[in-house]
């Protein structure tokens, strides 16, 4: 991977300008993803300002923050849906400094319910900032979205938020990212002070101080004092100052041989090599700050710009062709265009947006563009840069973009979107299955059909809501990740679909699995005087890893059964996976192996060996010892030690294993894994037992076979109320 550093300084052209506005070296596209409530918001607001992009600062508690423009965000103080803004900063040190940059920014939601929009933001960004309370330090969506950033290889550095909040403490803070995310995590910039002191931060890679004053002249803080470092803090900073540099030589030889020789290292020198280990996924930066009180967010930037990758530092994007075999897809203007759509949006202006990231060529308005899932072109009407809810019209997006497209219909997320004359499929982002369901009826017959449009758009939009209806009671189920998404749902049916609709009691959405193995056969042979049906095929099942999913392999040879008839015993296979024979609910985690069978020379047909294959499937897994699976739940509980045997008392009620206890600064931090049926409510629980003063979050862990004592219960009321997802 080649690095790129730019040492020519120029300034971005106006954004829709007829050639691209500027080179790759100076974009940079970035994702801020943390857990809820560490500031992630605020930070994006502080950055638009510093960056020009708006001109009176938006808050969170007055509801008037940018990235937070829908009416269910601003009153509820939380980020819902991500949104894409783009905007310019000059840095102000470093091997781009002076140069205007591009830099395209997603503000992703911290709340776990919303987890679908962290996934497929990763997906596309080069780059991420991740932001810690420093308070709270690392948290459990703090681990889930670093997993997140893990999986798509997205390099990042970490903004220690808050730092002027009582108890805040930034050291510990990079410890806990050492020990509880495995990263190599070392101080860019240590803390003057913390709490009601923190006024400044030490620069390690310049050794000099930045000194905030709240200054009359200055009331945003645009301007700090530059100056020597403070005495009392000068060994620290030689110490850890070291300790970076030995974190980055270790993917620096330059560094590494000027280290072990003892040679002085200069600055332009550790900044490089801290960008290589960076977009090496090698090394992590943090910087301490408190985006409320304005303090550190420029430094964040310069970081950004000078230590995130661009479009160029990530080159290559592997795909795959119509035959499996690898396609790569350049950070190439000239190539043929390759882009992704990975978000869905209906605007109330200007209809249906599809959100796409460019990774090769250009899109331009007008342009057809083949879509290898339907295999269909459509035709782009219009092009859009976005400012969140702010759009900029521009005529052509270049590899490295990311912009919204107008005009394309039949388009999910995931699709790859592409020239007709390349054969390619990007990787789309991957996402959780629902875990609560509940029944939804409209209140009036007008309001039908409205919701039937509604539940369609929503669902295009949503990757992790689905909505189905009920074939043994009629009824219209939507299943979600958790009961606020699900109210946000109805809510937005209310307000942007003007559809009134009564829910029914949240349902868990239980699975089904196999614990032995069996074989069993499927036939499937009908007479009716002309032509028959005939389908006969041999089904062997075994559990699966756990978490590995469905895995059906064609073990047939000799032809018992033809290869015109395998797909169809594959998909009857699926099919019957959807219901299975203890109560009805999906099947996860087996492996079916067809293994023999038969056919006829004149009766056989694909729907009969689809019908065999269900059969088959239905009858082995009788005999596999089927169990069922309940969603469990990682519950993270902060309450103050005076009330820890209450809240510990009260998880183990509900079934909960308590896995871990860590005291911190006078506050119990309780980890525990508890069933989702048991949790419903929890909320007003929890401030019950605790008067107010615990707070807890809750994430979807993995699944576990259903105690025996439940399960007859929960066979019987499945009848009555399903929760089938």
């Amino acid at each position: 991977m080649s690095i790129s550093i730019v040492t020519e300084k120029a300034q971005l052209s106006p954004l829709n300008a007829a050639k691209r506005p500027a080179p790759m070296e100076w974009t940079r596209n970035i994702g801020i993803a943390a857990h809820i409530d560490a500031g992630k918001t605020t930070c994006s607001e502080r950055i638009l300002y510093y960056t020009g992009a708006v001109h009176k600062m938006g808050e969170v508690h007055e509801g008037t923050t940018v990235t937070d423009w829908m009416e269910q965000e601003r009153e509820r103080g939380i980020t819902i849906t991500a949104a894409a803004i783009s905007c310019a900063w000059v840095p102000s040190m470093g091997p781009f400094q002076g140069i205007k940059t591009r830099i395209n920014i997603i503000d992703t939601p911290g709340h776990v319910d919303f987890t679908a929009e962290v996934e497929r933001s990763l997906r596309v960004l080069d780059g991420c900032v991740a932001v810690f309370c420093a308070v709270g330090r690392v948290q459990p969506q703090s681990e889930t979205v670093w997993r997140q950033a893990n999986k798509y290889r997205v390099p990042r550095i970490a903004f220690v938020n808050k730092m002027d909040r009582v108890g805040a403490n930034f050291l510990a803070c990079v410890e806990e990212m050492r020990k509880k995310l495995n990263a190599n995590a070392h101080p860019l910039y240590l803390p003057i002070g913390a709490e009601e002191n923190f006024s400044g931060l030490v620069d390690l890679v310049q050794m000099k101080a930045y000194i905030f004053e709240d200054k009359a002249e200055d009331p945003l803080g645009l301007h700090p004092r530059i100056e020597e470092i403070p005495a009392n803090m000068a060994a620290d900073a030689k110490r850890y100052r070291d300790a970076l540099i030995e974190a980055v030589a270790d993917s620096d030889d330059v560094i590494a041989e000027k280290y072990l020789g003892g040679q002085e290292i200069t600055v332009q020198e550790l900044m490089v090599g801290i960008r290589k280990a960076t977009v090496a996924l090698k090394f992590t930066g943090v910087i301490p700050g408190s985006a409320f009180k304005k303090k550190g967010v420029q430094r964040l930037l310069d970081c950004v710009v000078n230590y995130l990758p661009n479009p160029l530092d990530i080159g290559q994007t592997r795909g795959q062709d119509s035959e499996a075999a690898e396609v790569i897809a350049k950070a190439d203007d000239s190539g043929k265009t390759v882009g992704l759509a990975f978000k869905l949006w209906s605007d109330p202006y200007v209809g249906r947006l599809v959100f796409v990231r460019v990774y090769q060529g250009q899109l331009k308005k007008g342009q057809s563009l083949y879509n290898p899932r339907t295999r269909r072109s459509e035709r782009v009407s219009r092009l859009l840069l976005m400012r969140a809810m702010d759009k900029e019209e521009i005529d052509t997006a270049y590899a490295g973009d990311i912009c919204a497209v107008i005009g394309v219909k039949d388009v999910i997320t995931g699709d790859t979107l592409c020239d007709e004359d390349i054969d390619i499929r990007l990787e789309p982002p991957s996402f959780p299955e629902p875990v609560i369901s509940m029944s939804i009826e409209p209140k009036s017959k007008a309001d039908q059909e409205k919701m039937g449009n509604a539940l369609a758009r929503l669902s295009a939009e949503d990757p992790t809501f689905r909505t189905f209806t009920d074939p043994d009671t009629g009824q219209c189920i939507i299943a979600g990740m958790g009961e606020l998404h699900l109210e946000i749902i109805r809510d937005r049916m209310f307000r942007e679909f003007k559809v009134e609709a009564d829910a029914g009691k949240p349902q868990i959405a239980y699975r089904e699995s196999i614990t032995g193995k069996a074989e069993a056969e499927g036939k499937f042979i009908r007479q009716s005087g002309g032509r028959g049906q005939y389908g006969h095929c041999v089904i062997k099942v075994e559990p699966n890893v756990k978490g590995k999913g469905i895995e059906i392999v064609n073990e047939i040879v000799g032809g018992a059964i033809p290869k015109e008839y395998i797909k169809p015993v594959i998909e009857g296979i699926n099919e019957a996976a959807n219901n299975g024979t203890v109560a009805g609910y999906p099947v996860i985690d087996f492996i079916a192996r067809i293994v023999d069978g038969s056919f006829h020379e004149v009766d056989s047909s694909e729907l009969a060996f689809k019908m065999a294959g269900i059969f088959g499937f239905k009858e082995a897994m009788r005999q596999a010892k089927p169990i069922m699976l309940e969603p469990i739940m990682k519950v993270e509980v902060t309450v103050p030690e005076e009330y820890q045997g209450e809240i510990m008392g009260d998880i183990n009620r509900r079934r909960g294993q308590i896995q871990g206890m860590e005291n911190r600064d006078g506050a119990c931090i309780i980890t525990a894994h508890v069933p989702l049926e048991t949790m419903f409510g929890y909320a007003t629980d929890i401030r019950s037992l605790s008067k107010g003063r615990a707070s807890y979050s809750m994430e979807p862990s993995h699944f576990e076979q259903v105690p025996a004592s439940l399960l007859t219960k929960i066979v019987e009321s499945s009848t009555k109320a399903p929760a089938r997802t």
